[in-house]
């Protein structure tokens, strides 16, 4: 039971993420900017974001964060002007 229990937690998260995804490329400037350009968009269900940046007409996934994990441990990840 442990196994499948965990199996469908994990199949859960990744349909949380498509979820996600899928928001993001519907609507790429209605999540919240936490930095100039860079934006988090919150998973439904999980304590999780999507960190992103637009790029003309591209979405450049930045990180999928955990809340718990240290604030903007991403941020390394981006060259800022």
């Amino acid at each position: 039971m442990v196994r499948s229990a965990s199996r469908r937690e994990g199949t859960d998260f990744l349909d949380a993420l498509d979820r996600t995804i899928r928001l993001v490329k519907t609507y790429p400037f209605a999540s919240t900017e936490i930095e100039p350009d860079i934006r988090r968009c919150l998973f439904a269900r999980f304590p999780y974001s999507l960190i992103y940046g637009i790029e003309e007409q591209t979405i450049v996934v930045i990180a999928v964060a955990h809340h718990r994990r240290t604030p903007r441990y991403w941020v390394d990840r981006v060259e800022f002007d």
